[in-house]
């Protein structure tokens, strides 16, 4: 058992090493990992994935055996996660074709009393855009709005295209539908879509992240308020349909209403969001009158690489996970802290903001989910005071680096693409002062609430 702990890490470690040093190929390599654990758990049945007591008392002696490919494509892949997602892309990418957000950042611009409100405002929106849309969409949602007005201002859109992409990855996380983080989290801890609002009487991650929303646009203020211009005047962007406005809208409230629905079908809240998304689709083809061709485009360009990555990383840390050795991980993180609920919450965070700002958040929050809890649960604490400082840390700290998150790769590209060159060095004079000051805000507010 102990020799298998070892070769399940290994192939854990492996895995995050190459995905770091290959991004591009990070499929690949979870997929491959994936297929390695369920291998080692087939050929060694009940010592990676216990088996339960059907199992054991079957007479079928092949049961055990492929009991390991069964549970984990079953259970241990999160089928409830993955609808949601592709729905809610399926809604995001048509919310862009409708060229509604457009018109209402032009609205933002018209009515601001001066340049330097309009692009606070406009940062401020593409957060709350965030709050429901995936941040790669959002970012090219904003793009085009923030390169007019920067045309406009003949002023360089480079860093306005950071602001994009932090402002997204911020707000992210904080309703179930923003971002795979807040899903996972959700699928975890239980939570409903209401439950990021409030839960158990108290205010729950979406005012904690709405305070670093606040601490984030004072920031923007003053560090663009040396192009502060008088009011200009912009096109107003002509609307496709508001039909994609209403899907979305429909999402959103559709799970809090879920919420209030208590059954034991798992997959409910996917398949809602997952039927509107195809909806979306079937109006995109027969009402917009578009080919098939455009149709499959549109799904063409859907992020499924995230899909696949999510699919492989559910498996990995699903081995990691039951063979014990979060348990060991957590004992260990308890161990440094020796007790200490401020110290527990403090290493939480530092570690939750270095590893984010190098690695996608997305592997590092199903691994460290039940390690928070755990840590929570030996020192005595509300078990949310270490799982939200985990939220915060790994979404908030993805804003530290250039490649932290998948949205700040897109900016970049985006930058250059436009002629302006970008590197580390320019990246970081935004994002580390913008990560450590919205984290400091947001975790002050989360110790208040839940210490």
């Amino acid at each position: 058992m102990e020799n298998l702990k070892w070769i399940v890490l290994s192939i854990a470690v492996i895995m995050y090493a190459l995905v770091i040093a290959f991004q591009e190929k990070k499929v690949w390599f979870t997929s491959i990992a994936a297929i390695a654990i369920i291998l080692l758990g087939m050929i060694f049945p009940d010592n990676i994935f216990p088996l339960p007591e059907y199992v054991l008392a079957s007479v079928n002696k092949n049961a055990g055996t492929f009991y390991a490919l069964f549970h984990s494509l079953k259970d241990i892949i999160n089928w409830n996660v993955i609808m949601i997602y592709l729905g809610s892309m399926i809604i995001a990418s048509l919310f862009i074709y409708s060229k509604v957000p457009a018109r209402i950042a032009d609205g933002i611009v018209l009515h601001s009393h001066n340049t330097g409100i309009a692009i606070v405002a406009i940062l401020a929106m593409t957060g709350i855009i965030s709050i429901f849309v995936e941040n790669v969409a959002t970012v090219l949602v904003m793009a085009p709005i923030a390169l007019a007005l920067c045309s406009k201002l003949k002023m360089n859109p480079t860093m306005f295209m950071v602001g994009l992409a932090v402002m997204s990855n911020l707000e992210g996380t904080a309703t179930l539908v923003g971002d795979p983080p807040s899903m996972i989290f959700a699928s975890f801890a239980n939570y409903t879509f209401n439950d990021f609002f409030v839960h158990d009487g108290r205010l729950s991650i979406f005012f904690i992240i709405q305070t670093g929303m606040l601490a984030g646009c004072v920031f923007f203020y003053f560090f663009f308020a040396k192009n502060t211009k008088s009011k200009i005047t912009v096109e107003r962007e002509s609307v496709i349909s508001y039909f994609p406005f209403a899907l979305l809208l429909l999402m959103i409230f559709g799970l809090a209403g879920v919420s209030f629905i208590h059954i034991s079908f798992e997959y409910l809240s996917g398949l809602f969001v997952l039927c509107l998304g195809l909806i979306g689709l079937i109006w995109y083809k027969q009402i917009q009158k578009k080919s098939i061709e455009e149709t499959k485009t549109l799904v063409k360009e859907l992020d499924w690489e995230t899909i696949f990555f999510l699919l492989g990383i559910f498996i990995v840390i699903g081995g990691i996970r039951e063979i014990g050795l979060l348990e060991d991980f957590a004992s260990f993180l308890s161990g440094l802290t020796g007790g200490s609920v401020i110290l527990g919450f403090l290493l939480i965070l530092a570690v939750s903001i270095i590893i984010s700002g190098f690695v996608d958040n997305v592997p590092y929050i199903i691994a460290m989910l039940p390690v928070a809890s755990s840590m929570a649960l030996a020192v005595g604490v509300r078990a949310e005071l270490y799982m939200f400082a985990l939220l915060v840390g790994s979404c908030l700290g993805g804003n530290l680096t250039p490649f932290g998150a998948s949205a700040n790769v897109v900016a970049m590209g985006i930058i250059k693409k436009e002629s302006y060159p970008m590197n580390f060095a320019k990246w970081i004079k935004i994002g580390v002062p913008f990560t450590l000051l919205t984290t400091a805000c947001a975790s002050i507010f989360l110790w208040i609430l839940w210490a």
